[in-house]
């Protein structure tokens, strides 16, 4: 249903020109949404794959395991999407203090969407509600080191920002001016708390992603936090127990549409194509994610099979296995760390593991080695190659 623009424009100056600034109306859409015929069922098979989603968290042989890994791949591929070139294996090497194949800006900052993606869960589980100052605190630790350091983190924006272009005259969109930032922001909050009334918790997070993107509140790390609080939404409202739902492959393999349809929902009103395309999103995602926890169980299962028959040496191969489950690249010494095991015991078992195809060494040295769980990390990893 095309409407009309969802906002005002305000005439504002900056370096040195005039440009129109957009500042969006307070959440719910008015006129009211209309949900019905292909967008309802749409909606409806959405919720049925979320909640297939939320049911493998008490069927999973270990559900830290697989989440450990997934928040990580989300992280590559959020960070991808705003230009980061680390891949999945780039991370999971800088996080055993290797040399990552790209800049290690690029890691960092995938590093710190973990820490930020890790503090907003914390948070939200000691019962702490969703609200500005929690956003706030995650962009302080998604911006913590590297690049981004110097634009304030946790702090609402002092100057004005745009969209695309070189300037603000030729950008493809300028945001609120920033003395217009603490409503806009103060409104979304009351949004997202159900006020002025309640909106249901699939289509409160497809409307505040598109409100938190065109506030665009913070000078940097606006698109990671914008996709950040939907698994934050999301696990607040319980429509998931653990941070299952990560969009970034599906914004990452769509991003032209997906950034069409954001511009076309403030200059037309199209909030319900934006909502066809983010349900979607929602239930293929939803989908993909089932798909891989089970195959990483089926790989877990039959890799630990063929370790039972190892003979004496299975039982600490097998503590390796579950280590390189929720670590797929690691060292001699971290495996020592993290079984509890002696050097001896973890070269021998990792070793016996190597031989029998198990395991790859990554170095081709003789000292400060690296192994890497090439079966398990190759169905994690589809999709995260970087963006050319």
């Amino acid at each position: 249903m095309r409407r009309k623009q969802t906002g005002e424009y305000t005439l504002i100056s900056t370096v040195g020109e005039e440009a129109r600034a957009f500042v969006p109306a307070p959440l719910p859409p008015s006129p009211p949404l209309v949900v019905t015929g292909d967008l309802r069922d749409s909606l409806d098979e959405a919720l049925l794959e979320l909640g297939r989603l939320d049911g493998i968290t008490t069927i999973l042989p270990d559900t830290g395991l697989f989440l450990y890994m997934y928040i990580r791949k989300e992280a590559v591929l959020s960070s991808q999407i705003e230009g980061t070139q680390s891949s999945l294996s780039d991370l999971l090497l800088f996080e055993v203090e290797g040399a990552p194949g790209a800049p290690i800006e690029d890691v960092r900052e995938v590093s710190n969407y973990i820490a930020a993606m890790e503090h907003g869960l914390a948070r939200l589980r000691e019962g702490f509600p969703l609200c500005n100052r929690l956003l706030r605190e995650v962009h302080e630790r998604l911006l913590a080191k590297g690049r981004g350091e110097d634009k304030t983190p946790g702090e609402l924006r002092r100057t004005q920002n745009w969209i695309g272009g070189s300037r603000p005259g030729n950008a493809r969109f300028v945001p609120p001016p920033p003395e217009r930032l603490n409503d806009c922001m103060g409104d979304l909050e009351r949004f997202l708390n159900d006020q002025p009334e309640r909106t249901p918790a699939l289509l409160k997070a497809a409307l505040a992603h598109v409100q938190f993107e065109t506030i665009h509140p913070f000078l940097d790390g606006n698109g990671r936090l914008g996709r950040l609080l939907i698994a934050l939404l999301l696990c607040h409202e319980k429509v998931l127990r653990e941070p299952m739902l990560y969009l970034s492959l599906f914004f990452k393999q769509h991003r032209q549409e997906y950034y069409d349809l954001l511009q076309q929902v403030r200059i037309e009103g199209e909030w319900e194509a934006w909502l066809t395309f983010f349900v979607e999103a929602v239930r293929t995602t939803a989908q993909q994610a089932v798909s891989t926890a089970d195959q990483l169980s089926e790989v877990l299962r039959e890799d630990r099979d063929k370790v039972r028959l190892l003979g004496r040496i299975a039982g600490s191969a097998l503590r390796m296995m579950d280590v390189l489950a929720q670590r797929p690249v690691l060292s001699v010494a971290v495996a020592c760390q993290s079984t509890g095991m002696v050097a001896s015991t973890v070269t021998k078992a990792i070793s016996k593991l190597a031989s029998e195809g198990l395991v790859k060494e990554l170095t081709g040295q003789k000292r400060n080695r690296l192994f890497c769980y090439d079966r398990y990390l190759q169905v994690l990893a589809e999709g995260t190659e970087p963006l050319t």
